[in-house]
């Protein structure tokens, strides 16, 4: 059920060094929004193998016919081996930047690969265009919820983040035209909406069609650019891949892509997409940060798609990731209290589940790795500390028995919860009603 648009929240800043940092004085104010990602602290718990890890959104690369991207490696070292071990362009290797533009045309998008910049992954992409855009006390516009990534670098560059409402369709136009305004009258500078429209992370949900030219009509009247990060959107269970924003707005769209869920994450391979004169300002940035990007990455992920099937091997990516998705949906059906929500994906890697009334996913945590399984705690997700009702479940990287086993786990410990909170009981829906009904990501906002 959609929930009453919240008002634009501007995310908290934090401190992170104590007086036992004797370095404290000294340090710039902006490392004050550096602070430890809450997924990063889980790992080492989530790591160990009696621990069902329902957190982390590891690509599961078991499938990657690893003999023919031994071979491809092979054949570079021994034929490109000096170039490749070699410094390179600060914006990419001029093939694979051709490379891309075929990847990015299967989502309706024409680009030119002198508007393309190779980075270390797209969280550099996220790094690399907060800092040619945003001053301190800026504001970037997300979705609630919002990649953890994203707002650890929005954190660190000292910009105020205002959380838009989602349902299950996607971001909301008409909470994204308030927000805007509500910003604007107060004569603050919006600087981008960032926005994951394809199998979100961590909401699960993707923008529908019909609201995508709202969205961009929105942004365009309001002169606000978009941030397009699009790193599932070939992963899709059941349709062609949508399209992307930026195949209807080349202006006002800066689009962001990545093999780390296509390929592999260990080439730390992603790119952007951004109209001529920013692209410009992306490759000063990118060369005073990195130098250039990896040429040795570059070229292996060049001769992955030059000899082997990528489109094939996405595609079983694609039957792999939906089989877990219907193995956690599955055992979210049988055996998850009825007053617990949860969305059904349609791609991509996550489930975004929120329990039942007065129980809090971040305090319930310790109890949850005692159990031996972990997830992600709603408030990972956001900039202002709202989400404890709520939690990211990952089903990418275990196995189908592991996931069941993971989710009668973690049903156990929400039962105990609901077992110190009985007067929650009477006001318990039906099983029916928690299937048939959607609470938008951050409805318990409301």
């Amino acid at each position: 059920m959609p929930a009453t648009p919240p008002s634009p929240r501007p995310g908290r800043g934090g401190t992170g060094s104590t007086r036992l940092d004797s370095y404290v004085d000294r340090y710039a104010a902006r490392t004050a929004g550096m602070t430890a990602s809450e997924i990063r602290a889980l790992f080492s718990v989530a790591s160990r193998p009696e621990v069902v890890s329902l957190a982390g959104g590891m690509p599961n690369i078991s499938g990657l016919p690893l003999d023919v991207v031994g071979q491809a490696i092979d054949e570079l070292v021994r034929s490109h081996g000096t170039t490749a071990m070699q410094y390179g362009s600060g914006q990419g290797d001029p093939h694979l930047r051709e490379q891309i533009c075929d990847v990015m045309r299967l989502e309706g998008i024409e680009g030119h690969p002198d508007d393309v910049v190779v980075t270390v992954g797209s969280q550099q992409a996220v790094d690399l265009v907060t800092r040619i855009f945003c001053d301190p006390g800026d504001v970037v516009i997300c979705e609630a919820p919002s990649y953890v990534g994203a707002l650890g670098v929005f954190k660190a560059y000292q910009v105020d983040v205002v959380h838009v409402e989602m349902d299950e369709h996607g971001l909301v136009p008409s909470a994204l035209r308030e927000a805007i305004a509500h910003v604007q009258a107060a004569g603050r500078r919006i600087k981008f909406v960032y926005t994951i429209p394809n199998y979100h992370n961590p909401a699960g949900v993707s923008l529908s069609r019909e609201r995508r030219p709202e969205i961009l009509e929105i942004c365009r009247e309001a002169d606000v650019l978009v941030l397009e990060d699009n790193p599932y959107g070939l992963l899709g269970f059941d349709d062609e891949p949508s399209r992307a924003l930026r195949a209807d707005e080349s202006e006002h769209v800066i689009y962001l892509g990545s093999f780390s869920k296509t390929f592999a994450p260990g080439f730390r391979v992603g790119w952007a997409l951004a109209p001529h004169a920013v692209r410009e300002k992306l490759v000063l940035a990118q060369e005073s940060a990195t130098l250039c990007p990896p040429s040795f990455s570059q070229m292996a992920v060049s001769s992955y798609l030059t000899s082997h099937d990528w489109l094939g091997q996405i595609k079983q990516f694609r039957e792999m990731y939906r089989e877990r998705r219907d193995a956690m949906v599955e055992a979210l059906d049988d055996m998850m209290p009825a007053a617990a929500r949860w969305n059904v994906p349609t791609g991509g890697f996550y489930v975004w589940l929120t329990l039942p009334p007065g129980l809090d996913a971040k305090a319930m945590l310790p109890r949850a790795v005692t159990a031996r399984v972990a997830y992600v705690p709603g408030t990972a997700f956001f900039a202002d500390g709202f989400g404890a009702q709520s939690m990211r479940l990952s089903y990418c990287y275990p196995t189908p028995e592991r996931i069941r086993e993971g989710v009668r786990r973690l049903v156990g410990v929400i039962e105990e919860e609901l077992e110190l909170r009985e007067t929650f009981g009477a006001a318990l829906p039906s099983r029916e009603a928690a299937r048939s009904g959607y609470d938008a990501p951050g409805s318990e906002l409301a």
